[in-house]
Formats: structure tokens, C-alpha cells, sequence
């Protein structure tokens, strides 16, 4: 599990997320940085994917979220989404919790199609006394 963690923070970082408004990586609500990547699965090493339940492929692709504090604590929270082709067509994101050490981190997977624009809308929960946060930004995904 490690190694996974470490490939997908590795990804997260160094793969460009194009949103509607910048390119970093994260977006910040409050006292929470909301960082998100979305890639291919084929990314990811083949025994990791097996041990974890991954079904890798050249046209499916993994959403990534992780809720952090300031002070470098992840946190777990209520996600949910949806991806969206240019046609409109909705594909709805299933999201399970991945949890090592202070590390706590989302995956969601998708079907896409080659050179696929898509646009992500999640909503991101980390405190149930408060409202959720929109979160939206937009991959253009390939086939390896």
C-alpha cells in the first residue's frame, strides 16, 4: 500500500490537472487543501493493482482526491461525483478510502475514450456540520 500511496502522490504532483482556472494541483477551502489528479490506471503497477482491486486498462482511468489540513494531516471526508464527456454524458464516480499512516486518499474509477475531454464535478465533505465543497476541473485523457 505504500508504494501506492508514494506512485500517487508522485502522480498528483507531476501530472498537469488542466482546471477552469489555473493549473495547481489542489484548491483551497478554509483550513483544507483539496488535492485531486485524475490518470490513466495503466499508471499503475500491475501487482499494486491487483493487490488493491484495480482494474487497469488502456481506456480506464482513476480519479485521486485527498483532504489535507494546513498542517499536513489528511482527512477523511464524504466524496462524490460525476465525469462528464463534451457530450454531456455522465459516468457517476464510486470513491473508496485509502488510508495509511496520517495519509487519507480517494480513488474513483472511469471509462474513457481516447483523447476524452472531461470534466470532473465532485463534491467533497470533510466535516458533516458544514456544506460540502464543489470541486470541478477538467482532464483531457489518451489511451497508452
Amino acid at each position: 500500500m505504500k508504494y501506492l500511496l508514494m506512485l500517487l502522490t508522485v502522480l498528483s504532483l507531476a501530472l498537469p490537472a488542466a482546471t477552469l482556472a489555473d493549473d495547481k494541483v489542489y484548491k483551497q477551502y478554509g483550513p483544507y487543501k483539496i488535492f485531486y489528479s485524475a490518470f490513466n490506471s495503466t499508471f499503475i503497477d500491475p501487482d499494486i493493482a491487483v493487490a488493491n482491486q484495480i482494474i487497469r486498462g488502456k481506456d480506464k482511468g482513476l480519479v485521486n482526491i485527498a483532504v489535507v489540513l494546513e498542517s499536513g494531516t489528511g482527512v477523511a471526508s464524504v466524496i462524490s461525483g460525476n465525469v462528464f464527456n463534451i457530450f454531456q454524458m455522465s459516468q457517476p464516480l464510486t470513491f473508496v478510502e485509502v488510508r495509511e499512516q496520517n495519509a487519507v486518499y480517494y480513488l474513483a474509477p472511469f471509462d474513457f475514450e481516447n483523447e476524452d475531454f472531461l470534466t470532473f464535478k465532485i463534491s467533497v465533505r470533510p466535516d458533516a456540520e458544514k456544506p460540502a465543497y464543489e470541486l470541478k476541473f477538467q482532464k483531457k485523457m489518451y489511451h497508452d
